[in-house]
């Protein structure tokens, strides 16, 4: 809500000293959010005089129109002015805002007389947005003929002002209007309101304009009132109009103009038909299958059977408290008006303004609530104004159609509540004063029974009191103490192993990322993932963000995908990425789950209903990675990515809960079919580990190479955490040995590593496979595995026989399990 200074200062007796900042200085303490102070005209200097255009010569022979002005800018007669411009929208006799030399004009632009297009212009005619007024600049100000040659347009058009932007919160619709910030205003200063909705307001008739309340819960109260005989040639005063654009609006014409001036001072939002349009009844109802409406921005729009609408008996002519149609539009030559001030529905209008994606004003006002006893008033102030400003003659009968609402229930409150609520003591009289100045009406001693003011429907309870109460008196008077937090048990044991993954993983140099849990079909195809795949089993969102990703995701590898596309596309080749998130997987047979009440504590039948709707959500880690694992450089040669990288990754994870996994070929999409491994804890599959599928590659836009890894990392985790036991420190030395054995190409390598380990008995420290080969001198179809095996005891040195024996132990049961020859 931007709020001038000048206007609200109609309303309430600040000081004069008082300027727009430590105006803010004073809402600020009281809950309100004043994003700026804007000082009008703030850059604005010199002589800004009205002139009157006397003579004008079209000048030609140059690129654009170009007029050369004689413009009386004074009574005397040397005060005439000769003034180069190129608006073509005044007159001769027109009086204009002209810049005489040495005005400085919003943005440091200085006034000189100087030649140019052959003549001398002295001066400048101005727009409104070079006076900082409005973003016309093509076109002068044209100022009514009233006005006096030679006169400060500064002081008449109101320039000079400070302007308060305020954020108005969703709770409090009353302060989108001068009304409401100027009660805040008055509460903050404690100064007297004068409430411009306090006017004397006719009886209803029962021959006014008809209309028919079809939908009581829509609209409540509709307040009809007709003027006619306006002067069509009338326009707005400067004035409303500088009022109007200050408050962040456009002036239109004199009609509109009055039932939005009306509107921000009130905080009604108004609408204006040209009474010659209307035919029959007006009737509040909501729109039937296929109903079409026009409205006042030109567009065509379906309507919805939830719309409530304003229709007579050609069928609708408004989308209630959003946009009238352009049916029954006010035009220049309206003579004849009926004003609409109504009372809708919050949740309605705020469903339509979206389904629409049509957000107005009145809209915004109507979907916060407004006071549904100002309807009349403000009809009334836009009567006065429709006969004060454009000669018309209120019509004697009045409308009023109401479903007679219930006046707001009493709300019980302890009087020592508010400070109960913050730790402070509010006298019982101060509680009382602050609920008065909200304007509620209250009674009682210690307990106060409390009826809220009809402009605050967001007063329901006793705590909406207390917060009042609490807010005038000021937050800033709250102490700040820090709670004692209660002790904790630390993380647990998943979340523990969480963490612990996510530095392992970092230690080997992947870069964590975050990405969105939706997917789409366009996706899953590009993986290759089959049509019967479990993965293709989703859950399709209501309302996605996006129409491209409406399922939640059951893989965590389309978001690595995407963030390594666009991580290359800005030039990041070598890059290793990892993710560890939810995956959403639908229960077999579930259904969907239920709507809950909200007026009531769901049943515990309905609670168990909606468990048993919602999807299994283990939580996943993956991980891709592309381009150079080892950098180049003077130390020698990189190396590029590959399979055995991501299997690593899979390795690291599992390490790091202490888990260990158990690595076979496989065929899985999206993994290339022979470079995919599947990962297996207690013979139960974990995950998958390989290089991608080229297919895969070109539909996704990935770098050649590119490999990936997924586990569930649910399933890594133990139920207790396992006790570490440190490593004893050897004291006597290792023995070394190399194996290598050929195998045939389909035989894994750990299976072979399986095989030596289960060979080479408890003397064995570790194994290490550092060769493979395929060449001269190996059979097609076979390889070579090349295997550093590491012998220790904890009691003795080794002799030459015993690292022989278990040797030859370890081969053995290679050949015995994997048919397993020695090299050479």
């Amino acid at each position: 809500m931007r709020v001038p200074l000048s206007w609200l200062r109609e309303y309430v007796d600040l000081p004069a000293e008082v300027s727009g900042r430590e105006l803010a200085e004073r809402l600020i303490p009281i809950g309100f959010e004043v994003e700026t102070v804007h000082e009008s005209g703030a850059g604005l200097s010199g002589p800004l005089l009205v002139g009157q255009v006397l003579e004008i010569e079209e000048l030609t022979g140059f690129k654009k129109p170009i007029r050369y002005c004689q413009v009386q800018v004074g009574p005397e007669a040397a005060d005439v002015r000769g003034i180069v411009c190129g608006a073509r929208n005044f007159n001769v006799a027109d009086k204009v805002v002209v810049a005489l030399p040495g005005a400085v004009l919003p943005g440091d632009f200085k006034i000189a007389a100087r030649t140019t297009y052959d003549h001398v212009s002295d001066g400048m005619i101005c727009s409104a947005r070079e006076l900082g007024l409005g973003d016309d600049h093509a076109g002068i100000i044209v100022l009514p003929t009233d006005c006096q040659v030679g006169a400060d347009a500064i002081e008449l058009l109101g320039i000079r002002d400070e302007v308060l932007d305020i954020a108005v919160t969703t709770d409090r619709g009353y302060c989108l209007s001068m009304r409401g910030m100027a009660r805040e205003t008055a509460i903050a200063y404690g100064l007297t309101l004068r409430d411009p909705a306090l006017l004397d307001t006719p009886a209803p008739t029962g021959h006014g304009y008809p209309v028919q309340l079809a939908d009581p819960i829509g609209c409540d109260r509709f307040v009809a009132r007709a003027v006619r005989g306006i002067d069509p040639l009338a326009t707005t005063p400067l004035w409303m109009q500088r009022r109007i654009q200050l408050a962040g609006m456009r002036p239109i014409s004199l009609i509109v103009d009055i039932t939005n001036y009306v509107m921000l001072e009130v905080g009604q939002p108004l609408h204006a038909y040209d009474l010659r349009r209307l035919h029959g009844t007006i009737t509040v109802r909501r729109a039937a299958a296929g109903e079409k409406l026009t409205t006042l921005d030109d567009a065509e729009r379906a309507l919805d059977p939830d719309d409530l609408l304003i229709t007579d008996e050609t069928g609708p002519i408004g989308l209630a408290g959003v946009m009238g149609g352009a049916s029954t539009e006010v035009h220049p030559g309206t003579l004849d008006v009926l004003i609409e001030a109504a009372h809708f529905d919050p949740a309605s209008i705020s469903r339509t303004a979206r389904r629409h994606k049509l957000p107005s004003e009145a809209s915004r006002r109507f979907e916060r609530a407004v006071d549904p006893n100002a309807a009349a008033a403000a009809a009334q102030r836009a009567v006065d104004l429709l006969v004060l400003l454009g000669h018309g003659e209120a019509d004697p009968e009045v409308t009023v159609a109401s479903t007679q609402p219930h006046p707001a229930a009493p709300i019980v409150i302890d009087a020592a509540l508010p400070g109960r609520v913050a730790g402070l003591e509010y006298p019982r009289e101060a509680v009382v004063r602050r609920l008065q100045e909200v304007g509620c009406a209250v009674q009682g001693a210690e307990r106060l029974s409390v009826t809220p003011p009809s402009w605050r429907p967001d007063l329901t309870d006793p705590n909406d009191l207390a917060e009042e109460v609490i807010r005038l008196e000021g937050y800033d008077r709250i102490p700040s103490r820090l709670p004692v937090a209660p002790r904790g048990h630390g993380l647990t044991l998943r979340q523990r192993l969480h963490r612990r993954v996510g530095r392992a993983l970092a230690d080997e140099g992947y870069i964590e990322v975050l990405n969105y849990p939706f997917v789409g079909d366009a996706e899953l195809d590009a993986m290759g993932i089959a049509p019967d795949d479990a993965r293709r089993i989703a859950l399709t969102l209501v309302n996605p963000i996006s129409d491209e990703q409406p399922q939640l995701r059951t893989t965590l590898l389309p978001g690595l995908f995407a963030t390594l596309r666009r991580n290359v596309g800005r030039g990041f080749a070598d890059i290793a990425l990892f993710e560890t998130g939810l995956v959403y997987q639908p229960r077999p047979g579930a259904t969907a789950p239920p709507r809950l009440p909200v007026d009531r504590r769901p049943t515990d039948e309905e609670l168990a209903a909606l468990e048993s709707a919602l999807p299994d959500q283990p939580r996943h880690v993956a991980a891709v990675l592309s381009g150079e694992r080892e950098n180049a450089g003077w130390w020698g040669e990189g190396r590029a990515a590959n399979w055995a990288d991501a299997i690593e990754a899979a390795r690291t994870v599992a390490a790091a809960c202490g888990a260990e996994l158990t690595v076979d070929q496989a065929q899985y999409e999206p993994w290339h079919p022979g470079r995919c491994a599947v990962l297996s804890l207690d013979e139960r599959i974990v995950g998958y580990a390989g290089q991608l599928h080229p297919k895969v590659l070109e539909a996704l836009g990935l770098p050649p190479g590119t490999c990936a890894m997924e586990l569930n990392l649910d399933a890594l985790v133990p139920e207790t955490e396992a006790h570490v036991t440190g490593p004893q420190v050897a004291a006597f030395p290792v023995a070394a040995v190399d194996v290598a054995l050929v195998v045939s190409r389909e035989v894994p390598a750990a299976d072979v590593e399986s095989a030596l380990i289960e060979g080479a008995g408890p003397l064995l420290e570790s194994i290490r496979l550092f060769d493979v080969y395929e060449g001269d001198r190996i059979e097609a179809g076979s390889k070579s595995l090349a295997f550093s095996l590491r012998l220790r005891a904890a009691d003795r040195t080794l002799k030459a026989d015993e690292v022989a024996a278990v040797r030859e132990a370890a081969v053995a049961s290679a050949t015995r399990h994997t048919a397993a020859v020695l090299r050479g």
